[in-house]
C-alpha cells in the first residue's frame, strides 16, 4: 500500500530544474541565470573562515548580515528579512499570507516558483498575461485586485522574459495597490537593469509599509551555491511573519559570511554588470544575424521565440549535443521559446555558433 500524502502535494508543480549538472567541464551552462564569474577570493576566504566554526549553529537572527545590508541600503535591520535564497522568502510569504479563499496576483510567464505559493496554501492564483512586448501589464494586474487579494508579485526585470519596466511605472503601480495587500517587487536581476538606478525603488519603502523589495546574492554576486536572499521591507511586519513560519537557522554560517564580504566589493559588482551588458549586445547582434529578435533584455539572460517551423525540444537537444545547455521555454510558460544566460565571451560565441548550426 502506498503512502498517503496531503492534497497539496498533488497541487504543487515540480520546479523545472536545469539538467547537465553531471556533465564534464567542457559544457557551457547557460540554463540557470548563474554568473559566469566565480566568487571573489575575499568572499571565498570569508566563507572558509566561517566554516571553521561550523560546530556551532549559525546566528539565527542573521544580525551581522542584516547590519551590513542596512548600511548598504539604508533600511533598518528590523525591516530586512533573510532567506535561504530569495525562493525561501517567497515561499515563506505564501505560508504567512495565503490560505484557502485568498488570492494571489502575478504575471505569466514569470518566475517558476510563484505557482507554488497558491498551490501550497490552497489560495487562488490569478495570472495576468504579459503584454505584446513581453512585459508586465500593470493596468491589467491592477484590475484583478479584489477584496480577496492578499499578495501581488511583480518581477522586475522579469524572469524568464528578461524585460523590465521603468521606475515610474513601478511607482505608479505601488500607489494603486491597497495598503493592506502585500506587494512584492522581485528584483533578483535589478543590478543588470539599465533603465534606472537599481536603488531607486528604495525610496518607495518609506511611503509604502506593504512594499517588499526582494533581492538575492545568487546573480550579480555569483553566490548561487551559497543560497542567500533578502527582502527590504516597508515595515517590520513582513520580516517578523516570514520568520514565524520557517525553521530556525535557515541561513548557514558560510553563506552569511560570504554575503557580508560580498557587499564590500561594489566595484566588482559594477564590473560584472558591465561584462553582462557587453554580452547582451553581442548575443543580441548574433541572434539578429540568425533572423531572431530577442526580447529587450535588462537582465543577465536573453529570451526569444524560435522560428515557427522549429521544434523547441529538438533545438534544446541539438544544443546539448554541442555542449551548450539552455532552458526550454515550454517549462517556463511559453513553448517555442528559449532562455539563455549570458556566459563568458567564449561560451557566448559557442552558443551562437551552435544555435546557427542547429537551425
Amino acid at each position: 500500500m502506498a503512502i498517503e500524502f496531503s492534497e497539496r502535494i498533488r497541487r504543487i508543480p515540480v520546479y523545472p530544474t536545469a539538467g547537465a549538472y553531471a556533465l564534464g567541464d567542457d559544457v557551457a551552462m547557460l540554463a540557470s541565470n548563474e554568473s559566469p564569474d566565480p566568487p571573489l577570493d575575499a568572499v571565498v576566504a570569508a566563507a572558509q573562515r566561517a566554516v571553521a566554526g561550523a560546530n556551532r549553529y549559525p546566528d539565527p537572527s542573521n544580525s551581522e548580515l542584516k547590519r551590513a545590508l542596512s548600511n548598504r541600503y539604508g533600511v533598518p535591520s528590523a525591516r530586512i528579512a533573510i532567506g535561504n535564497g530569495s525562493c525561501d522568502v517567497l515561499l515563506a510569504a505564501g505560508e504567512a499570507l495565503l490560505e484557502p479563499g485568498a488570492e494571489l496576483v502575478y504575471a505569466w510567464p514569470s518566475f517558476s516558483v510563484y505557482p507554488h505559493l497558491a498551490a501550497a496554501s490552497g489560495a487562488r492564483a490569478i495570472t495576468v498575461a504579459l503584454d505584446d512586448e513581453q512585459c508586465h501589464d500593470l493596468d491589467a494586474m491592477a484590475t484583478e485586485i479584489t477584496a480577496a487579494t492578499r499578495l501581488v508579485i511583480v518581477c522586475n526585470p522579469n524572469n524568464p522574459t528578461s524585460t523590465a519596466l521603468a521606475f515610474a511605472d513601478i511607482a505608479a503601480f505601488v500607489e494603486r495597490v491597497p495598503r493592506h495587500i502585500a506587494l512584492i517587487v522581485d528584483e533578483a536581476y535589478c543590478e543588470f537593469n539599465l533603465l534606472d538606478d537599481p536603488d531607486t525603488t528604495l525610496d518607495l519603502l518609506a511611503k509604502h509599509s506593504n512594499l517588499v523589495l526582494l533581492r538575492t546574492f545568487s546573480k550579480v554576486y555569483g553566490l548561487c551555491g551559497m543560497r542567500v536572499g533578502f527582502a527590504l521591507c516597508g515595515s517590520e511586519d513582513f520580516p517578523r511573519a516570514v520568520d514565524q513560519v520557517r525553521q530556525p537557522f535557515f541561513c548557514n554560517v558560510a553563506a552569511q559570511a560570504a554575503a557580508v564580504e560580498a557587499l564590500r566589493h561594489q566595484d566588482a559588482v559594477a564590473e560584472r554588470v558591465e561584462r553582462a551588458v557587453v554580452a547582451r549586445v553581442e548575443i543580441e547582434s548574433g541572434l539578429n544575424d540568425l533572423g531572431i529578435e530577442p526580447a529587450a533584455s535588462q537582465a543577465n539572460f536573453c529570451w526569444f521565440d524560435l522560428p515557427g517551423d522549429v521544434d523547441e525540444s529538438e533545438v534544446v537537444a541539438g544544443l546539448a549535443e554541442r555542449g551548450v545547455i539552455v532552458r526550454a521555454g515550454g517549462a517556463l510558460g511559453r513553448p517555442g521559446a528559449l532562455r539563455v544566460t549570458y556566459g563568458t565571451p567564449t561560451q557566448n560565441v559557442r552558443f551562437l555558433d551552435a544555435l546557427g548550426d542547429v537551425l
